[in-house]
């Protein structure tokens, strides 16, 4: 058993929450049990992922996407209020780290995809990425390792040279980023979702570009997180998986 409020401020510190600017609230969102037995880690917040993790007895639920962000409207509607309802009624701590878990330099999402891929020496690429060399290997290779490490098949739009040398990860909806990669110089461009205007870009740029999934690529940090604390603090964690084709 470990306080929660000890959690959340290793949390906190680990991922220096303070120092993004991010879309809404980080770290403590709604409040629960003061102790914790058993954390239960997903991705994104849902009603049905609220139900599993009382079902599973987690009194904390960690997430990469959580229920308040600044754009949305300040009214409880009846969606919100039964997931809000759902976690009075379990007593459950609901905790989101965004940003913050994308670009942490040993758990974030950006730089466990990266490592994955194939890089060895992940560098930081614009504020949140990670990229760096790939000693040569075709888009195909490639795609076969995104493959491998998401779990599902990735859109891929080819633009790019036939030997990959250099390629850069940001996951989840970043490919509004893809023209300031490409201009690093990066050969390749791996992040979760395309917009409409990716498949020209690509040609256009000279540059691959690889859609793992915004929520397959998005898996692997906070995992890394809830394993981090269950070790610190000595209690269960749980990654309860719901897929989601986007």
């Amino acid at each position: 058993m470990a306080s929660r409020d000890e959690i959340l401020d290793y949390a906190r510190e680990l991922l220096d929450l303070d120092a993004f600017d991010d879309y809404g609230p980080m770290g403590l969102q709604v409040v629960g049990a003061d102790e914790v037995t058993k954390v239960a880690a997903s991705v994104s917040s849902s009603l049905e992922l609220f139900e599993r993790a009382a079902a599973a007895g987690a009194q904390l639920v960690i997430v990469h996407h959580g229920i308040l962000w600044n754009a949305d409207p300040r009214v409880i509607d009846r969606p919100m209020r039964k997931r809000l309802q759902t976690l009075f009624d379990a007593d459950i701590t609901l905790a989101a780290y965004h940003l913050a878990l994308d670009a942490h330099p040993e758990i974030g999402n950006n730089v466990l995809l990266a490592r994955l891929l194939g890089i060895e020496a992940p560098e930081r690429v614009l504020d949140l990425g990670y990229g760096g060399d790939l000693g040569g290997i075709t888009l195909e290779e490639l795609a076969g390792r995104l493959r491998e490490a998401t779990g599902r098949e990735p859109q891929v739009f080819g633009g790019g040279p036939d030997q990959i040398r250099r390629c850069a990860v940001i996951t989840g909806g970043a490919a509004r980023l893809f023209p300031e990669v490409a201009a690093l110089g990066y050969d390749a461009f791996v992040t979760g979702e395309p917009s409409e205007p990716t498949l020209h870009a690509a040609r256009e740029l000279g540059t691959h570009f690889l859609a793992g999934g915004h929520y397959a690529t998005e898996t692997f940090g906070i995992k890394a997180l809830a394993e981090r604390i269950a070790e610190r603090f000595d209690i269960e964690w749980e990654f309860l998986d719901l897929p989601n084709p986007v």
